[in-house]
């Protein structure tokens, strides 16, 4: 049982982990040439033509193609398992997979040809070649092919057992791909409705507020879409690692459904300085931005309680010494949580980017990929590490290659990335320098950033040989020739307490009608706007 898609996870986790290896092994790059050390140049002979060329690609493959080829393939997963249920449409999964590789490479031929250098978030008027976002549209329609069998198969397993609850992986994982097919409705208009058919000179201009608009309704909740398979990690499956028990079950429920309802209106705290935005609009999104707050802390507390739990079941004692109880030993422990310690910082300073007079201080600056290197860099890359350190060798049927190198691996992420964010944090908020620029030949650039980013710099550095650590085990595991002596299993956590899961947490319907109702509010009567007075005069601009 679960062959096929375990080879199809394989896969879907293959395509990830070679498109993070390219992007991933750039990062170094610009933190040196902050620092005066271009090795760009060096690169110029394989066909790199700029340190911006290399962004792209860095945050391209690491935050879209790395996330969700690597959650799609997750999903693919733990649902059947969850739902001790096969995928009803096995061959609509392999159609969701090959049209996400067919859309990378669509994408991926304009970024190595400095066609499409245009950064993650290819603002208009930059103008990338049109097959770069026919390629991006293609990744995500991907993506809900895949949860479209996600559903088809929810759906059977209810008419199965009825009057059942939904397991709580299978529900939270299905929460998240309902959430992400209705956040990127955004930039699935802006690509296809305007910007695909500008890049093909069909009409001559567009309008750039009204496609930062569209593209920041998907390029929060995008956010979510990241975080959310990381804490299915942690509520369900991190207890039972700890040897403990899963603290509140529906607490865990509530949260995933507060996302649903709440990460999707939020992005005009993105644009607080846009002056085509109105004032009243931003406090709106603004309150609501606060809100997601809320789960936020429910996630810290119900976490650490779960591993309190565990800490304890393994003789623990104190206030604190619970934690030495842990199993530290185990990378896939260890990691996720060093990864719970970063995101604190990062959840944080995310309350400094969606106040509006805080943002004014450091928007634009290098404290926002100080900030999001916290998130998507460390609460979920250093996640999904962890998990494939029991999951690949579940795949491969073949031990972990070493645990102390997952160890290393896992420290060794963490030291560099408290270093690279907090130099960026501390010379955004500090000296307001900016982000998506050449520091290192800058001539504004100022002699007293510079601890800043050589701290950076070392931190990069690191992160660099923490990536190559993990290769190496992920390499040595699948080449190895030992097999397991015993199957691993998903660990999927028992309550603590038998609590009764309220109906109400287990019903689609109000909180489907509750998220429609928030995007109507937040976004309908701002998109009506902007649309009732669309200017689409600016032309388009390749500055590379």
């Amino acid at each position: 049982m679960y062959k096929k898609t375990d080879k199809l996870t394989g896969w879907y986790l293959f395509v990830g982990m070679v498109s993070l290896f390219i992007g991933g092994s750039l990062g170094p790059l610009q933190k040196l040439e902050h620092v005066g050390i271009n090795l760009y140049r060096a690169l110029n002979s394989i066909g790199l033509a700029s340190y911006y060329q290399g962004l792209t690609i860095h945050a391209v493959l690491n935050a879209l193609v790395w996330t969700t080829f690597f959650i799609v393939g997750f999903f693919t997963f733990i649902i059947p398992r969850s739902l001790e249920k096969e995928l009803v449409w096995p061959k609509v999964q392999w159609l969701s997979f090959i049209l996400m590789v067919i859309g990378l490479v669509m994408a991926a031929i304009p970024i190595l040809m400095n066609l499409a250098t245009v950064l993650f978030t290819f603002y208009p008027p930059l103008m990338a070649s049109p097959f770069f976002y026919i390629g991006l549209v293609l990744v995500v329609v991907g993506s809900w092919v895949g949860g479209y069998g996600f559903y088809a198969t929810l759906v059977s397993w209810r008419k199965e057992h009825k009057g059942e609850k939904t397991p709580f992986i299978a529900l939270a994982a299905n929460i998240t791909m309902v959430m992400w097919q209705i956040a990127t409705l955004g930039v699935a208009t802006e690509l296809l409705v305007f910007v695909i058919p500008w890049s093909f000179g069909l009409i001559e201009g567009t309008d750039p507020q009204l496609n930062r608009t569209f593209f920041w309704f998907t390029g929060h909740p995008l956010v979510y879409f990241w975080l959310l398979p990381a804490y299915i990690s942690w509520y369900a499956m991190i207890p039972k690692q700890v040897g403990g028990k899963m603290f509140s079950e529906p607490l865990a429920r509530l949260v995933f459904w507060l996302f649903l309802a709440m990460s999707i209106p939020v992005g005009l705290h993105h644009q607080f300085v846009d002056p085509g935005v109105p004032e009243g609009w931003k406090v709106v999104h603004f309150a609501l931005t606060f809100g997601l707050f809320i789960p936020s802390m429910i996630t810290a507390f119900s976490v650490i309680a779960s591993m309190e739990i565990g800490g304890r079941a393994n003789g623990g004692t104190g206030l604190f010494s619970w934690i030495r109880k842990l199993p530290w030993g185990d990378p896939s422990f260890t990691a996720q949580n060093l990864a719970m310690i970063l995101f604190a910082f990062g959840g944080i300073g995310g309350l400094t980017n969606a106040s509006y007079n805080l943002n004014l201080a450091i928007h634009n600056t290098m404290w926002v990929p100080g900030h999001f290197h916290l998130t998507v860099g460390s609460a979920v890359t250093l996640t999904f590490f962890g998990i494939t350190y029991w999951l690949v060798p579940k795949l491969a049927n073949k031990p972990l290659f070493s645990r102390k190198m997952g160890l290393w691996q896992a420290w060794t992420w963490f030291i560099g990335m408290v270093l690279m964010s907090n130099g960026l944090h501390v010379i955004g908020l500090n000296f307001s320098v900016p982000r998506r620029t050449m520091l290192g030949v800058a001539p504004y650039a100022s002699s007293t950033w510079q601890p800043q980013l050589i701290e950076a710099a070392i931190g990069g550095i690191i992160l660099g040989i923490s990536g190559l650590l993990y290769y190496a085990n992920m390499i040595g595991t699948v080449a190895q020739k030992k097999q397991l002596e015993e199957p691993i299993e998903m660990p999927v956590a028992e309550q603590y307490h038998e609590e009764k899961i309220p109906a109400w947490l287990d019903n689609w319907k109000p909180w489907f009608a509750i998220t429609v109702l928030l995007i109507l509010v937040a976004y309908g009567p701002i998109l009506f706007d902007m649309l009732s007075n669309i200017q689409l005069t600016s032309p388009g601009f390749k500055p590379w």
